[in-house]
């Protein structure tokens, strides 16, 4: 809603429309969400013909990380900034809404609502603000990381190449850095070697002390 805020602007300085046909933030958005809906129904409907596999719209081990992070105990939520009710219908359609217990939540539309930032507060109600270097955030854009920087969790900036959905984006890599990520990965490929660094020695077991949640935006 927030970049549709800015595009809104854009087209009223531009002058190339008139003052009469120009749209709102939410008449924008509405026009977006319709020509990503279509792309998303189309490999969504791909994915039921059995024409692709849910590896194939995920970033390379994706799944098999949230499952290893709840084997472990973490309280996992997910946070995106699309729309509430597409974010649950992907999550259901791809196998792993079941893995985030804390919640899954999404942009309801109000700018002052982010559902990242929303999710991280909810969090530090729950877990009290000095329990914040329990929370672990992955993410590939900066709001959840500069967020969970602010309060003192722990965040992993993922630079997804989001086309091939592994290697390195460098472009993401410098705007997550930025953000404050505390480490970034490509992707989830080397998942033993990235659960040894955050300091998840063996199923069920952490020296990360306390980890009360995750947040996975």
């Amino acid at each position: 809603m927030y970049q549709m805020q800015l595009l809104a602007e854009m087209v009223r300085d531009f002058g190339y429309v008139p003052a009469t046909e120009v749209l709102s933030a939410a008449e924008y958005k509405k026009l977006y969400n319709v020509e990503l809906l279509r792309l998303v129904t189309r490999r969504l409907d791909r994915l039921k013909a059995g024409q692709l596999s849910v590896e194939d719209l995920t970033v390379k081990n994706a799944v098999p990380l949230l499952r290893a992070l709840r084997e472990r105990g973490l309280v996992l939520y997910l946070a995106s900034g699309t729309d509430e009710q597409d974010v649950r219908t992907e999550a259901e359609l791809l196998g792993y809404a079941d893995l985030f217990d804390g919640g899954i939540f999404g942009s309801v539309g109000d700018v002052q609502n982010d559902p990242k930032r929303v999710v991280l507060e909810r969090i530090l109600h729950e877990i009290g603000s000095e329990n914040a270097a329990g929370i672990i955030t992955f993410g590939d854009g900066p709001v959840e990381i500069r967020e969970t920087h602010k309060a003192g969790g722990y965040a992993v900036g993922v630079a997804s190449d989001e086309v091939r959905r592994y290697g390195l984006n460098l472009a993401k890599r410098e705007r997550l850095i930025l953000a404050g990520a505390d480490c970034v990965v490509p992707d989830y490929s080397q998942i033993t070697h990235l659960l040894s660094f955050l300091g998840f020695t063996a199923k069920g077991g952490s020296t990360l002390e306390p980890l009360h949640g995750a947040s996975h935006g």
